[in-house]
C-alpha cells in the first residue's frame, strides 16, 4: 500500500520533534549549572530560585519529561501512524496533547524554582498541575489507542505495545502517587505516610523509570533501529518474549530504592530479587536490537544516525547490568547515598534515553522537514563523539567518586570510630566535580549542534519543498509475527 504522507498528521509530530530538541538544551543547560554550582558553590549568587535545592528538580523534570516525555509522544505519534496506515484518531486532540503538554512544562518552569513542590522525587510538581498532567495524558491515551483501534492492518507492530505499556503504567503510577489533599492552592499533602508513603513514591519513582525511561524508549528502539537499517527486527519471537518479561517484573523491583530503611526486610529482599531477574530480559531485548545489524555491521562506518542507536543500545546494557549489581544488599552497603548511583542514572539517561532520541530525532528530520537527508552529516558524527565522550567523561567520574566516598564513610578504626569526617570524603571528592562538568558541557555543546543542523535542515526543506512518499511496507514491520 502506498500511501501519501499527506494523509498522516505529521504537524504534530514535526511540533513535538522540534520542542523535544529545545526542551533538551533547557534541561542539560539547567544540569550543567547546578554542576558547576558544586564546584563553585557561589554561583547560586545567593538568590533561592538560584539555589541548587530548586534547581536540581527543575533539571531532572526538565530532562525527564520535557525532553524524553515530549520525545515520546513524537515518535508514538509517528510510529503508530506508520505501522497501522491510518491517520491519529483525532487531529484536534491531538493538538491538545501538544500545547497541554507544554503547559505543563512551562508550569513546571515556573513553579519548582519557586520553591513550590510536593518534595517528591520525580514528582515535585503541585496538584493543580498534576490534574492538567491527567488530562492531558488521557487525550494522549485516546489518541494512541484510538489510532491503533481504527487500523488497517489486523497485525500490531511490537513497537506499540512498549508505547502502549508506558502511556498506561505512567498514567497509574501518576495518580497512585500523587494522591494528595490539598491545602491551598500550591500546597498539598500526600494520603500516605511514613514508610507507606516512602513505598509509593518509589513504586512510582523506580517505575518511571521503568516504564517511561526503559519502555517507551524500547518502543523507539524497535521501530528506528530495523527502520534505520532497513531490515527486521532480529527476532520477532524475542521481541513479544522481552515485552511480557519487563512489564511483568519491572513493576516489583522498586524497593531496592529503600534498602537499609524502614521497610519491612521481606520487602527490600522482594525489590532485589526482581532487580536481579530484571537483567534477563533487559539484555535480551538489548541484544535483540543491536542483532538487527548481522550481516550489515559495516553500515555503522558511514551512518552516524545508526551509531547513536546502536551506543545508545549499549549504554542501555551497560545501565540495567549495573543496576541490578546495585540492588545487591551487600553491593548497596557501598553505593547508596554516593556518587555511583548518580552516575548509574546518567549512563541510563545521557547514554541510553538522550542517545537513541536523539538517533530517531536525526532519522526522523529529514522526513518531517521534507528533506533529503540531514544538512550536515559530518555534524551528527560530530554530535555523536562529542556526546560519547561526554558521556563517558561524566560517568566515569562519578564512578570513581562514588566508590571511593563509599569506602571512606564506611571506613573505621580498630576502637570503632570513624576514619575520615565527612568533610575529608567532601574534599576527596572536589576534583571528580570538575569532570562531571566537562562531561555535562560536552553533551550540551553537541545538543546546541543538533539545533544548527535541525535548522539548517528545516531551511533545506522548505526550500526543496519535495513530497515525500510512505513505503508500500515499513520496514520496520517486515518482521512478522
Amino acid at each position: 500500500m502506498s500511501t501519501s504522507t499527506e494523509s498522516y498528521n505529521d504537524k504534530v509530530v514535526t511540533q513535538m520533534a522540534v520542542a523535544t530538541v529545545i526542551w533538551g538544551v533547557i534541561g542539560m543547560a539547567v544540569g550543567v549549572f547546578i554542576a558547576a554550582q558544586l564546584y563553585w558553590p557561589a554561583l547560586n549568587f545567593d538568590i533561592p530560585w538560584l539555589s541548587y535545592g530548586r534547581l536540581r528538580p527543575l533539571h531532572t523534570n526538565g530532562v525527564i519529561f520535557a525532553f524524553g516525555a515530549t520525545a515520546l509522544m513524537a515518535t508514538s505519534y509517528y510510529v503508530v501512524q506508520r505501522t497501522c496506515h491510518v491517520r491519529l484518531f483525532s487531529d484536534r486532540l491531538a493538538a491538545f496533547t501538544f500545547w497541554g503538554w507544554q503547559a505543563v512544562l512551562v508550569a513546571a518552569v515556573i513553579t519548582l524554582p519557586l520553591g513550590i513542590t510536593q518534595s517528591k522525587e520525580y514528582a515535585e510538581l503541585e496538584w493543580p498541575i498534576d490534574i492538567l498532567i491527567t488530562v492531558v495524558w488521557v487525550a494522549y491515551a485516546v489518541v494512541f489507542f484510538g489510532t491503533i483501534v481504527k487500523r488497517r492492518i489486523p497485525h500490531i507492530y511490537v513497537a506499540n505495545w512498549f508505547y502502549g505499556a508506558f502511556i498506561i503504567a505512567i498514567a497509574v503510577l501518576h495518580i497512585g502517587n500523587n494522591l494528595v489533599m490539598p491545602a491551598s492552592l500550591w500546597k498539598s499533602y500526600p494520603i500516605y505516610s511514613g514508610a507507606v508513603d516512602a513505598l509509593v513514591q518509589w513504586w512510582y519513582g523506580h517505575n518511571a523509570v521503568g516504564f517511561l525511561l526503559t519502555t517507551g524508549f524500547l518502543g523507539m528502539m524497535y521501530y528506528f533501529v530495523p527502520k534505520q537499517v532497513q531490515r527486521p527486527i532480529y527476532s520477532y519471537r524475542l521481541s513479544i518474549v522481552h515485552f511480557w518479561a519487563l512489564i511483568g517484573i519491572y513493576m516489583w523491583a522498586g524497593p531496592h530504592h529503600l534498602l537499609y530503611t524502614a521497610l519491612p526486610d521481606w520487602v527490600q529482599s522482594v525489590g532485589m530479587v526482581f532487580s536481579l531477574i530484571l537483567l534477563a530480559p533487559s539484555w535480551g531485548g538489548a541484544l535483540n536490537g543491536i542483532l538487527t545489524l548481522t550481516g550489515v555491521w559495516h553500515k555503522l562506518r558511514t551512518d552516524p544516525i545508526l551509531k547513536f542507536l546502536i551506543v545508545a543500545i549499549s549504554f542501555y546494557m551497560i545501565a540495567t547490568f549495573e543496576g541490578p549489581m546495585m540492588s545487591i544488599k551487600t553491593v548497596n552497603s557501598l553505593s547508596h547515598y554516593t556518587d555511583w548511583t548518580v552516575g548509574h542514572v546518567h549512563a541510563g539517561a545521557l547514554g541510553w534515553i538522550a542517545m537513541i532520541t536523539v538517533g530517531s530525532l536525526y532519522a526522523l528530520f529529514p522526513r518531517l522537514f521534507g528533506a533529503p537527508a540531514m544538512h550536515s552529516t559530518k555534524a551528527v558524527d560530530w554530535h555523536f563523539w562529542i556526546h560519547t565522550v561526554g558521556v563517558v567523561l561524566y560517568i566515569a567520574s562519578m564512578w570513581i567518586a562514588g566508590v571511593m566516598q563509599g569506602l571512606m564513610w564506611r571506613a573505621t578504626n580498630p576502637d570503632g570510630t570513624l576514619t575520615y569526617a565527612f568533610v575529608e570524603a567532601l574534599n576527596s571528592t572536589y576534583p571528580y566535580y570538575l569532570g562531571r562538568l566537562c562531561g555535562g558541557l560536552l553533551v550540551l555543546a553537541g545538543m546546541l549542534l543538533m539545533v544548527w543542523n535541525m535548522w539548517k535542515t528545516w531551511q533545506a526543506g522548505s526550500r526543496a519543498a519535495v513530497p515525500v512518499i510512505a513505503p508500500a511496507v515499513d520496514h520496520a514491520e517486515g518482521a512478522t509475527p
